[in-house]
């Protein structure tokens, strides 16, 4: 005998409506029963009756089940929000960071002399302090530099004084000796040489130091 289909509407008689129910219930839970032995899937199921009785099967604990699908929806639901969220921050610093880079390009090009008509009296002091500033610290890293060529020359002229030393006792000849400067002389007339060149370069540069802030006042 063929089973007719049946039409999705409440059933109005109650006897039948129950039976219905307690078949179709029953089906149900034994479905997804199934589908968690078969697929290894996590599988819970709530029902209540019209009377307000409940029916529930679990593959594992219904309560972990029920917290791990509400913290999906809610993450389901806050990703759009998020998202839009996180798009806005993004633009907003952009916009931060092109500001502060249009800042440091003005303040560049006003250290080198340009686009100061629009700056008040107080804005080129500071520009002023900056540069001297700047000057300075140019000054002492270059005078560092020197003294460290300095050391370098003078530990050369030690190692070569000590190789023709070594080269003219092997040679049995006399070792050499600037005129007039005798043993450790010739490590001293370098230094005096380094220091005597490095005083005339700070020299000049004192002196074009002195004529440019010159020509700038006048």
């Amino acid at each position: 005998m063929v089973r007719g289909k049946v039409e999705m509407k409440r059933i109005e008689n109650s006897t039948s409506r129950q039976v219905t129910f307690s078949k179709r219930r029953n089906g149900l839970l034994k479905k997804a029963y199934e589908l968690s032995v078969l697929c290894d899937a996590e599988v819970s199921v709530i029902i209540f009756s019209q009377k307000g009785r409940l029916y529930e099967f679990s593959s594992s604990d219904m309560q972990k089940t029920i917290e791990r699908y509400r913290k999906h929806g809610k993450e389901g639901q806050s990703n759009p929000f998020r998202s839009e969220g996180y798009m806005q921050q993004l633009k907003q610093e952009a916009e931060m960071t092109a500001k502060k880079i249009e800042q440091l390009e003005k303040s560049q090009q006003k250290l080198l002399g340009r686009g100061l008509d629009s700056c008040s009296f107080e804005e080129l002091r500071e520009i002023e302090r900056q540069l001297v500033l700047s000057l300075t610290r140019i000054r002492e890293t270059k005078a560092q530099l020197f003294k460290d060529q300095k050391e370098k020359l003078i530990e050369k002229g030690k190692l070569l004084l000590e190789e023709n030393l070594k080269l003219s006792a092997k040679c049995g000849i006399k070792p050499w000796q600037e005129e007039g400067v005798e043993g450790d002389g010739g490590i001293n007339m370098m230094s005096n040489l380094c220091s005597q060149s490095t005083n005339s370069q700070a020299s000049d540069h004192h002196m074009q130091t002195e004529l440019f802030f010159g020509l700038s006042c006048s």
